[in-house]
């Protein structure tokens, strides 16, 4: 069932006339109490539905953004995306990340019950999606992005074409002569792993596939581990450009030439991948046009705004699916001189 502003009063202590003080921050409230209050709030999860707070106080004309960290090769251009759309229309952005893991979590659970922003935009951190969907649940409007392949039923979000990536990678090699490819994976319980692997498989059946962890020692790790093997291979397919530098690396120092002993194809496009040695060829995702996307759905659900209008930038070439999405987004494969 759920949480009210009287089941949160009657846990605190104190009137629904106080607690609502507390979440629009209007009146005096002691500062023990309003302590005490946001705790409770906090420990039940009571998340105000979006009409109550908007007669009490209106919207707060802010988006919020839960990211697993900063560090990610692709976060920036995502983050550009949404802070482009989000500020054309007059909102702002709090952006929250989960660097200190549960205490991460615990903080910015406080600030959804506090009703410090109008919706959420998530790039999912580990073990947060029951979090999330429970927030969603109870009234926070959300939107996904990248959503691995475990979008829960109702929510939108925006993704892009991984098992075409995956497929446009195989084609590639395959045009270019290469039979016996290796594919060095990331996590295997990512959904877009999964499509990626099979993208390319449809086209360039492999049995020499290593599961990564789109780090650059994963990629060199496994490249050094087939060539001490002598295991013979003349293309390399890694999920992501990071991994794909790292293969470059160990090919590099085992004395293999790139493109003529060993192509090598990425995924992503960030822009490490114009500056490795050689150029990396990769499949490029439009990751700041994601961003843009999913801060236009989230926009036009708090505008009212069906999702089909909402959700695509002007221009763009995708497919909505549904009313609450996915919002799917094309790769493309960009040739430079690892992979001609």
């Amino acid at each position: 069932m759920r949480v009210t502003i009287a089941d949160v009063a009657r846990e605190a202590g104190v009137s629904k006339t106080t607690v609502s003080r507390v979440i629009n921050t209007k009146g005096e409230v002691d500062r023990g109490t309003a302590a005490r209050v946001r705790a409770v709030i906090a420990r039940l999860g009571y998340v105000p539905s979006s009409g109550a707070v908007g007669l009490a106080r209106g919207s707060s004309h802010t988006i919020g953004m839960l990211v697993p960290a900063l560090s990610w090769p692709w976060m920036g251009e995502v983050l550009q995306g949404v802070v482009d759309t989000v500020e054309a229309a007059g909102y702002g952005l709090l952006l929250f990340t989960c660097n200190r893991g549960p205490e991460s979590v615990e903080h910015f659970v406080t600030q959804v019950s506090a009703r410090a922003f109008d919706g959420l935009l998530v790039v999912e951190p580990e073990n947060t999606l029951d979090t999330i969907i429970g927030l969603h649940r109870k009234g926070l409007p959300v939107v996904l992005i990248d959503d691995r392949g475990s979008r829960p039923e109702g929510f939108p979000s925006v993704v892009t074409t991984n098992h075409e990536g995956g497929a446009s990678a195989a084609r590639h090699l395959l045009a270019g002569g290469r039979g016996r490819p290796l594919v060095i994976t990331g996590p295997a319980h990512f959904g877009c792993v999964r499509d990626r692997l099979r993208g390319f498989r449809e086209v360039l059946p492999t049995d020499l596939v290593v599961v990564g962890d789109f780090t650059e020692l994963s990629g060199r790790l496994a490249v050094e581990k087939l060539i001490n093997g002598k295991v013979r291979f003349d293309s390399v397919f890694a999920h992501n450009d990071i991994s794909a530098a790292g293969a470059l690396r160990a090919l590099r120092a085992a004395g293999r030439k790139v493109p003529d002993d060993v192509a090598v194809v990425g995924f992503d496009d960030i822009p490490l991948a114009r500056h490795t040695e050689p150029p990396l060829t990769t499949v490029r995702q439009p990751t700041q046009q994601m961003g843009e996307t999913a801060a236009r759905l989230l926009l036009g659900h708090l505008a009212g705004t069906p999702s089909g209008a909402a959700g695509m930038p002007s221009g763009a070439a995708g497919t909505l699916s549904g009313p609450d999405g996915p919002v799917v987004l094309p790769t493309e494969i960009i040739v430079r001189e690892s992979a001609p």
